[in-house]
């Protein structure tokens, strides 16, 4: 008897789950970038550090990084020329002053309008939101860089960074 109401509990577990989700993407404001959903960035990107959303930085800051692999931060983060033609194209195209502007706008503010940052950490916005973070927790061994957002944002890699 209780088999024709299965697909229907099922539909409302999915649908509560997707409701809780999609609250939580909009309870983040400030704090959600979508995440890196191309299978190729999430790979080159994330093989060194989190892949970062492309709407935290303009396309212009995109750009500039994509340009100049073979001394990315220190490291030589080089790949083929289709290779990094189509992770360029993905930045650019959800850069926070393109199709990522829904999330970015108050991260870019303060940001002059023709810089291209190279780093997340250097946004105005990051600072402010950073500045209570003493010096030394930067330099924990489960830190150890500004960049490593995953050590205090637990859902960093889901786009989620809230405290």
């Amino acid at each position: 008897m209780n088999i024709p109401y299965r697909p229907l509990a099922l539909g409302l577990v999915a649908l509560a789950f997707s409701a809780v989700v999609l609250q939580r993407a909009q309870a983040g404001g400030d704090d959600y970038f979508p995440p890196v959903v191309d299978p190729l960035v999430k790979e080159e990107c994330g093989s060194c550090h989190i892949a970062f959303a492309p709407s935290m930085l303009p396309a212009r800051s995109w750009k500039r990084m994509m340009a100049n692999l073979s001394d990315h931060f220190g490291d030589d983060a080089s790949v083929d020329a289709d290779t990094a033609a189509r992770i360029s194209s993905y930045l650019v195209t959800n850069a926070a002053d393109t199709g990522g502007k829904r999330y970015s706008s108050k991260l870019l503010r303060g940001l002059a309008p023709n810089s291209a940052p190279l780093r997340i950490t250097e946004l105005p916005k990051w600072v402010r939101e950073h500045r209570e973070v003493p010096a030394w927790e930067w330099k924990h061994k489960d830190v150890r860089t500004k960049a490593n957002c995953v050590a205090c944002h637990a859902d960093a890699e889901q786009g989620f960074y809230e405290d």
